[in-house]
């Protein structure tokens, strides 16, 4: 038997981060009471981005064009190339104001537990990305947690043998941390300390 539109919007609802079975319940009810015209928004927001948005071709990040308006640009420092976890991290990267330079984004990190290695994340993609002959050095801003210190050295030991230079972000960012719940003065103070990475 097919759930009821209630039930149905209500298991919809939960696919969000934080939102269990309670909150999904009471946004359902929101919406169909007091807002049904922002969900038909909602709606309607939803559907188009996932018709119009993609993958960046050169930064992996989500854009509606084929090559992103910041990879684009010619105000940005192509010799640089700072590599993230999300494309909420690289947004917390430009909020620092410390970074002029370009992005790739993993859309996740090595996580062995999780079935995640280098093959799912793509990492042959950001290999020939920072030997396109402008990069000059690789930035890792990757998380200081176990995936992301491990996600790290994967890539510095893929790129140190093509003589790209590899450095890290000093650890400004708390161990544990994750770059989107970091204050953008001390993540600026990290990228401006960064280190070339050991193994």
């Amino acid at each position: 038997m097919n759930p009821s539109g209630l039930e149905a919007l209500i298991q919809a609802l939960r696919c969000l981060p934080g939102i269990g079975p309670k909150s999904a319940q009471r946004l359902a009810y929101h919406l169909l009471q007091h807002d049904r015209s922002g969900a038909s928004r909602l709606s309607d927001a939803i559907q188009h981005a996932l018709t119009a948005i993609r993958h960046c071709q050169r930064c992996n990040t989500f854009s509606e064009l084929d090559v992103c308006e910041r990879c684009s640009s010619d105000k940005r420092d192509h010799s640089l190339l700072c590599v993230v976890e999300t494309p909420v991290d690289m947004n917390m990267m430009e909020q620092t104001l410390a970074y002029r330079g370009l992005y790739y984004v993993l859309m996740g990190k090595i996580s062995p537990l999780d079935g995640v290695g280098a093959r799912q994340l793509g990492l042959e993609r950001l290999l020939a990305r920072a030997m396109d002959g402008a990069v000059r050095e690789v930035i890792l801003a990757t998380n200081y947690t176990n995936e992301g210190e491990a996600t790290a050295h994967y890539i510095t030991a893929m790129l140190k043998p093509h003589g790209i230079g590899v450095t890290r972000i000093a650890r400004g960012v708390p161990v544990g941390g994750e770059l989107e719940y970091v204050d953008s003065g001390t993540l600026a103070q990290a990228l401006r300390e960064r280190k070339r990475f050991e193994d």
